[in-house]
């Protein structure tokens, strides 16, 4: 009785997994777009493009900048002089 009992309760275990493995149904599709949509997409998406050519470049970051001398003689520029 007691194999009965655990081979049921192991087949109980057992499905659980089984039956979360089965395929999803396929996700909702958008609608087709219009075209005054198309286009208004596209028009976005120029205006955006134009946008990023009015960003000014940057030069290139330098994160020691303020650690080191820009002259390169900053040890003796520093050191004190003795009279």
């Amino acid at each position: 009785m007691r194999v009965i009992r655990a081979a049921a309760l192991l087949t109980v275990l057992l499905t659980g997994p089984v039956l979360a493995q089965q395929a999803k149904p396929p996700a909702p599709t958008d609608p087709p777009k219009s075209p005054s949509e198309i286009q208004a997409e596209k028009s976005a998406d120029r205006a955006y493009k134009r946008s990023l050519g009015n960003i000014p470049d940057k030069p290139p970051a330098d994160p020691w900048g303020g650690a080191r001398a820009i002259d390169g003689s900053s040890s003796a520029s520093t050191a004190p002089v003795r009279r």
